[in-house]
């Protein structure tokens, strides 16, 4: 399973990255659009798991590339804000197959992107 996380916040996003290593995922850490523009164009992922609020760059410009250049991956989007809570971030993203809280626990995070990666 090949698994992109782009999260603005490092240390968060090395969380992540260990819990789904621990689950034998290929693991790709990015903090900003443009890096993660750059490894979807150099690698098909299987899920992304995307901060809805990046400090550089925008997390729907991502997606939305992510939907041109590799429909089939999946999106995970996190956030710490209540910004797309009435889940109107399904209507704005294709791609998008959940949408949970920054602070969601490491391993539930962990066990959704297994499962929306499942069969990809």
């Amino acid at each position: 399973m090949k698994v992109l996380i782009v999260e603005s916040n490092p240390d968060l996003g090395r969380v992540w990255q260990r819990h789904l290593q621990r689950q034998e995922a290929e693991v790709t850490l990015v903090e900003t659009q443009e890096a993660a523009i750059l490894a979807l164009y150099r690698t098909a992922f299987d899920i992304i798991v995307l901060d809805l609020v990046l400090e550089t760059g925008s997390a729907l410009a991502v997606a939305d590339f992510a939907s041109y250049r590799r429909p089939e991956t999946r999106v995970i989007f996190v956030t710490n804000t209540t910004f797309f809570s009435d889940g109107s971030i399904f209507a704005h993203s294709a791609n998008a197959c959940a949408y949970v809280q920054s602070s969601t626990p490491p391993e539930d995070l962990a066990a959704m992107v297994e499962h929306y990666a499942a069969g990809r």
